[in-house]
Order: structure tokens, then C-alpha cells, then sequence
């Protein structure tokens, strides 16, 4: 292995013994001065660890330790496939799944029948152990008769019966967290949250998913990609 994914290694390894977060680094040149490196390889080593989100670096040379997975807008994808992008382990502590009567919100949001039911899904999210987000979906018992189909990424559940989400609109938002949020995600109560809202669309147009998601605000990144046109 280069000398570099070697340090890249070692550094994750040690942020995740520590647990650290937003802590941050010494200077490149400092940490090649003190391991007798080159300033080269330590660069590329902390290139490689910010492209898998153990490090940031947003405020000019101060390269942070962090747990940020970036969720493009645009780009439809699961929380597992968010934060095995970033090179990091997902996880899931399951909290509920229940099937129950959809409440009279979710007949109008999923456009099902008053007699149908749901099964609501309960989670709290983690990326190498670290709880970052709680998650609550709610599908269709047509589309997912039971939570036990369910080992991991709920999209792999709904993809193998023939379910998976073709589009979804979105919605962001702020709110603080609840006494329950707190215990689940190790945050203060009332620490700012970011709120994500989702309905998942087939390609048929049927909505396949209700999701809302609530993540550390410490811990997660929405990145946009906007263009100018003039008139």
C-alpha cells in the first residue's frame, strides 16, 4: 500500500478511537515535519480522507475532522448509498415497524385508499457507528407487507419486489430536537436539526415512499448546484 493510503489509514482509524469531532488538524507541513514525511504524501493523504468526509476543510488552510456525508440535490439515492459514497460504514438502530391504518395525512400524501395500510419504519442512522440522522418512512403495505424484507437500504427491499423509486420531490427545513431526537442522535435538546421531507415516486407516478429524516445539523451536508439564466 502507497505510503500516503497508509497515513490516510492511520488517521482514520485514530479519529474514530477518539470518536473526535470538528477538532482541528495541524497544518500539512506541521504533520510532515513531525512524522518525517514528505509534504506530498501527507497532502494526498489528507486529499483521500476528504474525499471520503473524515476531514473538511471550509475555512481556508483549517482542515477539520467531521462526519459530513453531502446529499446532492438532484440525485436520488438512499441513506446507505450516501454514506458509502463517502467511504463510511452505514448503519441502522431499529426503533419501530409497526403496520398500522394510514393516518388520514398519509391517505393524502401516498393517494391510497381510507381502508389502507401502512408499515412505518423507525430508525436511527448511523455512519461508522455514529447515530447522524432519525429516519421514519412510511410505504404502502402493497409495496412492503413486512419490515423483516428489510436488511439495511429499504430502496435494495423495495428494488427486489419490483418497487424501486424512479423520482422524489423534496423538501428542507430546520427544527430542534425533541427530547426523543436527543437520546437517539447524542445531541442537546434543542439542538438544530436539518429536516429533510421526501415523497418517492414509481415510474408510474404512484408514490411508493413518505420519508422524513432528521439529521444533526454537525453531521450532514446538502450541496446544490444552481445555474444563472437571464431574460
Amino acid at each position: 500500500m502507497p505510503l500516503y493510503q497508509r497515513l490516510s489509514t492511520a488517521i482514520s482509524a485514530a479519529i474514530d478511537e477518539s470518536g473526535t469531532q470538528h477538532n482541528v488538524l495541524p497544518g500539512e507541513r506541521v504533520i510532515a515535519a513531525s512524522l518525517s514525511l514528505s509534504w506530498v504524501t501527507v497532502r494526498r493523504a489528507m486529499s483521500l480522507l476528504e474525499e471520503g468526509g473524515r476531514l473538511s476543510r471550509r475555512h481556508g488552510a483549517r482542515t477539520e475532522i467531521g462526519l459530513l456525508p453531502e446529499q446532492r440535490a438532484g440525485v436520488l439515492k438512499s441513506f446507505t448509498e450516501q454514506i458509502c459514497i463517502r467511504g463510511q460504514v452505514p448503519g441502522s438502530i431499529w426503533l419501530s415497524k409497526p403496520i398500522a391504518r394510514a393516518s388520514s395525512q398519509e391517505l393524502m400524501a401516498l393517494g391510497v385508499a381510507g381502508s389502507a395500510n401502512v408499515l412505518r419504519i423507525e430508525r436511527a442512522r448511523t455512519a461508522n457507528s455514529n447515530p447522524i440522522a432519525v429516519e421514519v418512512s412510511v410505504i404502502p403495505e402493497c409495496y412492503l407487507p413486512s419490515a423483516d424484507l428489510v436488511h439495511g437500504s429499504l430502496y435494495q427491499a423495495l428494488k427486489k419486489r419490483g418497487f424501486m423509486p424512479n423520482r422524489a420531490i423534496q423538501r428542507v427545513s430546520s427544527q430542534r430536537a425533541t427530547i426523543d431526537n436527543a437520546r437517539h442522535l447524542r445531541c442537546e435538546v434543542g439542538a438544530p436539526l436539518l429536516v429533510m421531507e421526501r415523497r418517492c415516486f414509481l415510474i408510474d407516478g404512484k408514490i411508493v415512499e413518505l420519508c422524513e429524516t432528521r439529521y444533526r445539523s454537525d453531521a450532514h451536508d446538502f450541496v446544490f448546484e444552481v445555474t444563472r439564466q437571464d431574460r
